[in-house]
């Protein structure tokens, strides 16, 4: 087991595979702050394993995914603090788990409200049990969607679907949520992992470099980290060629490469 640095946010590397456990089912694996800096490091070390080729994020048990922020681990902040620490630390960990370069599987194993559908957004493709709900109840306690809510779900589900679950209130259930796309597949109560884990075998049968250019591609299509994922794949054409070879082969013997 890798260090989140937090024992709630389990990191489990193994072959091929990742997985990112939430594990705090006594608070429907709520997200406290602590738990929102552990995801941005497990994010980030699963983007730095060569290795990988897929990674499954899910919770613990099967009454939540994750139910969002924890109300009782910022409704004491001050509002700058809310906005300056809460808000954007949130973006930054859900920043990072969109943008790792391995194609990001969630099981969502129950309960997918507020930030925990924030966080099933981060994800490439997303597996659902049957039982679960979807929604975006914020506004009905009288704050917004904050972590990426209006913005990486508009892109992923469309603005129309964000305003039914953030202006309205309206929560799916597994049924509606494929339906509508805010769910690609639904399984059996206690499968999505299982199943996560299929998919993740299906991927790691394709080429990996394929697969990672594929996803950057995607990103770039959909407005994800636009900047830098241009000069990613540029940097990856770059170094891909034998230009840089001899321009490194030039600086090491302190001579003018020849191109």
């Amino acid at each position: 087991m890798a260090d989140s640095g937090d024992k709630r946010v389990r990191l489990d590397i193994e072959g091929h595979l990742a997985t990112i456990r939430i594990d705090r089912p006594e608070k429907l694996n709520a997200l406290d702050f602590d738990m929102v800096l552990a995801l941005e490091r497990a994010a980030g070390l699963v983007d730095n394993e060569n290795n990988l080729r897929a990674v499954i994020i899910t919770g613990t048990g099967h009454r939540a995914f994750c139910a969002g922020g924890d109300v009782d681990a910022w409704s004491n902040w001050s509002p700058e603090e809310f906005s300056m620490k809460w808000v954007r630390q949130g973006h930054r960990a859900f920043d990072a788990l969109a943008r790792i370069r391995h194609p990001l599987i969630a099981a969502i194993n129950g309960l997918c409200l507020g930030g925990g559908l924030e966080l099933a957004a981060t994800a490439d493709i997303r597996i659902a049990e049957d039982h679960i709900k979807v929604g975006q109840p914020e506004s009905g306690i009288g704050i917004i969607a904050g972590w990426s809510g209006t913005q990486r779900a508009v892109r992923r589900f469309g603005a129309q679907l964000v305003r039914r679950m953030a202006l309205v209130g309206e929560v799916f259930d597994a049924k509606s949520a494929f339906d509508l796309g805010l769910v690609d597949k639904v399984v059996a109560k206690g499968e999505s992992y299982d199943s996560a884990v299929a998919m993740a075998e299906q991927i790691a049968n394709r080429s990996p470099a394929a697969t990672r250019l594929t996803k950057l591609l995607v990103n770039i299509a959909e407005g994800e980290e636009r900047d830098s994922s241009v000069e990613a794949l540029g940097g990856y054409i770059a170094a891909s060629g034998a230009e840089l070879q001899q321009g490194l082969e030039a600086f090491r013997n302190k001579r003018k490469p020849s191109f």
